[in-house]
This record gives C-alpha cells, structure tokens and sequence, in this order.
C-alpha cells in the first residue's frame, strides 16, 4: 500500500477509537451502561414468570469487579492471540517477498 503521509492514517484511526468512547458518553448522559446478562433476565421474567434455567454456571464470581477482571482478562488474552497470529502472518508474507 503506498501511502503519501505515512501515519496520518494512525492518527486517524486513533482519533476514531477515541471518539468512540468518548462520544456515547457525552451524548447519552444518566443512562445505565448495563450488560446483556441482566437485560437478558429482566426480559425473560418479563415473558414467562416460572422459567427455570437449564444449569447453573460453574463458577459464580464472589463480586462485579471480580466479574470484569475476569471478563477483561479474556479479551486481552484474546487480542493478544489475535494480533500474535496476524503478526506472524505479515512476518512470513514479508519473508517470502524479501526471498524473491
């Protein structure tokens, strides 16, 4: 890819990322930023008010900071496979380019 300012493009996408998160912030300010597990449930008692799960999870974290250590711990070690493998994949790509 040729590029005529090279790391204009960085910054762009950095500015995006950050207004990403910045935005939905200041625009839906009061609003509770709740995940899909407890919306899941209000709904579903909602629907039909007897319903019984399937199982029960394995392992029930002793708090909601424990529950986001977690959960965050998952997708850094997620992200870092992720860009593990595409590195190791531009290396090899690069390599074959600098044999030929």
């Amino acid at each position: 890819m040729n590029q005529s300012k090279p790391g204009i493009s960085n910054w762009l996408l950095i500015g995006g990322v950050i207004a990403l998160a910045i935005l939905p912030l200041i625009f839906v300010r009061g609003a509770e930023f709740t995940g899909s597990d407890g919306q899941a449930e209000k709904v579903i008692s909602e629907v039909k008010p007897g319903y019984e799960p399937w199982f029960k999870p394995l392992f029930e974290p002793p708090s909601g900071e424990v529950e986001s250590l977690l959960f965050s711990s998952q997708a850094a070690l997620g992200a870092g496979i992720i860009g593990y493998a595409v590195g190791l994949y531009k290396g090899r790509s690069q390599q074959q380019r600098n044999k030929e």
